[in-house]
């Protein structure tokens, strides 16, 4: 979710869903070591709960960012043990991390040891054409024992190192959710959640059922209306209100006038995160078009919603005309 979930898409599904945990996308430890912290760190009060996603292998340099995550304000790390890009392996972080448990383990302790917030990992269930599931189990066994995590979240797919784009790596391995099923079985005191391929909410609850978490990427982005149901239906919070699409889309437009004023930060630059918002709807490809048009840059974003609006109405005539 590089470059996809950051503290403006973040923003955005707060509006949508009130319980769900939110991760930011992978921040690599030489970035906050090295870089700008507040701009990888910032984010606003309404996220929470949400998890600071880490890329990383050397134990010390966990720890730092183990500290500066939890003087930042977040919920829960998580380290990243799951991406499969070319980049990511030259960094020696992310899915090539299985191959050595102890590490993994090694950094988890150290973080542990760093701060008082919780450490989980994030994985695959294999890498490369090694199928069997002796290898996950060792691997989630070691990291438990050794460096103490109780949380694992699970994408139900090997990482291919070699050969396969990061797109390919999430659709080309076969998923395995038995797999995640088994290592609950295995360790029935640890925490799992299933990630990889899960959209409905029939699906989700399929996996409710035998695990105790669900993490949802890629569909969550692109269809965000989904998660409009996920507290009430999955997270017992039966006092959460109906979310309506154009109070959310009210709302973004005030926060992009605010990050606008007070931090500079061009509106098309948050708008880009909800293109998905109107997903399904009547008119909603004339919406998506006024928002993400690059012409409109200088128009306050009150504007652009007010055409965006006049432009799905259209769009909506035109549908009812020809059904």
């Amino acid at each position: 979710m590089m470059d996809w979930t950051d503290r403006h898409c973040r923003v955005f599904h707060r509006l949508i869903t009130r319980r769900t945990r939110l991760y930011t996308e992978m921040v690599t430890t030489g970035a906050l070591l090295h870089g700008d912290v507040p701009r990888h760190l910032d984010f606003s009060d309404c996220e929470h709960p949400v998890a600071l996603q880490l890329g990383g292998s050397e134990p010390a340099d966990l720890a730092a960012c183990a500290r500066l995550a939890e003087r930042w304000g977040y919920d829960e790390i998580n380290l990243n043990c799951g991406c499969p890009s070319e980049r990511v392996q030259r960094g020696a972080f992310g899915a090539c991390l299985m191959a050595e448990p102890e590490l993994v383990a090694d950094g988890v302790a150290a973080m542990r040891e760093a701060c008082s917030l919780p450490v989980t990992v994030k994985h695959r269930i294999g890498i490369d054409r090694n199928e069997s599931y002796d290898f996950v189990r060792d691997f989630v066994g070691t990291v438990h024992r050794r460096g103490g995590c109780e949380v694992f979240v699970v994408h139900a797919r090997n990482a291919w190192l070699q050969g396969l784009s990061p797109k390919e790596n999430r659709e080309i391995p076969p998923l395995r959710h038995d797999f995640v099923h088994r290592l609950k079985r295995d360790f029935p005191a640890l925490t799992f959640a299933s990630n990889g391929g899960l959209a409905t909410e029939a699906q989700i609850a399929e996996q409710l059922d035998r695990v105790d978490g669900v993490m949802v990427g890629r569909h969550a982005y692109h269809e965000p209306w989904a998660m409009a149901g996920w507290d009430r239906r999955f997270l017992g919070d039966t006092t959460a209100p109906e979310p309506d699409r154009d109070a959310v889309e009210a709302e973004m437009v005030r926060y992009m006038e605010r990050a606008q004023r007070d931090h500079g930060t061009a509106w098309h630059s948050i708008a880009r995160h909800m293109m998905g918002l109107r997903h399904g709807q009547p008119g909603a490809r004339r919406w998506r078009q006024v928002w993400s048009d690059h012409r409109l840059k200088a128009e306050p974003p009150a504007r652009v919603a007010a055409q965006a609006a006049e432009a799905m109405k259209r769009g909506q005539n035109e549908a009812a005309q020809t059904a």
